[in-house]
């Protein structure tokens, strides 16, 4: 597998995603290791949403985990960076780490497992076009 795409997203914080103590909901990481995945597969060379209505193949999340570290705060600046892990016929394996920018504190890391389905939940492959752009293969 092609180990040397990393995708890095820069956020802010918004003050709508801190709770009551100032800090950022954990919740919110999740979010965050989306749009890392999103912006990681424009890096291979494609649209997530090309994905589903061009192949019908969607990426459901079912497992997930994360390991908070330190806190973010409203307006911080934020680096999500996102790697393939792993690449299946059925499956597709990330993983995240996000730091606070202005220091390179590490606030959280975490993976996601993805079942590739079609628009109906169906186990489906994932079509070649994208192992070979994950895998840095020639398609065939």
């Amino acid at each position: 597998m092609n180990k040397g795409i990393v995708g890095e997203t820069k956020l802010r914080v918004r003050y709508a995603e801190t709770d009551k103590m100032g800090v950022v909901y954990h919740s919110n990481f999740v979010v965050w290791f989306e749009v890392g995945r999103v912006e990681l597969l424009r890096q291979y060379g494609f649209q997530y949403r090309d994905m589903e209505k061009e192949d019908n193949c969607h990426i459901a999340v079912v497992d997930l985990h994360v390991r908070y570290k330190a806190p973010a705060y409203y307006d911080d600046e934020i680096l999500v960076r996102t790697r393939l892990k792993g690449v299946h016929r059925y499956m597709l394996h990330f993983e995240y780490e996000i730091l606070r920018v202005s220091d390179q504190a590490v606030l959280a890391e975490g993976e996601t497992t993805h079942l590739i389905v079609d628009d109906k939940f169906q186990r489906a492959s994932l079509p070649k076009k994208y192992i070979a752009a994950f895998t840095g293969q020639a398609a065939e």
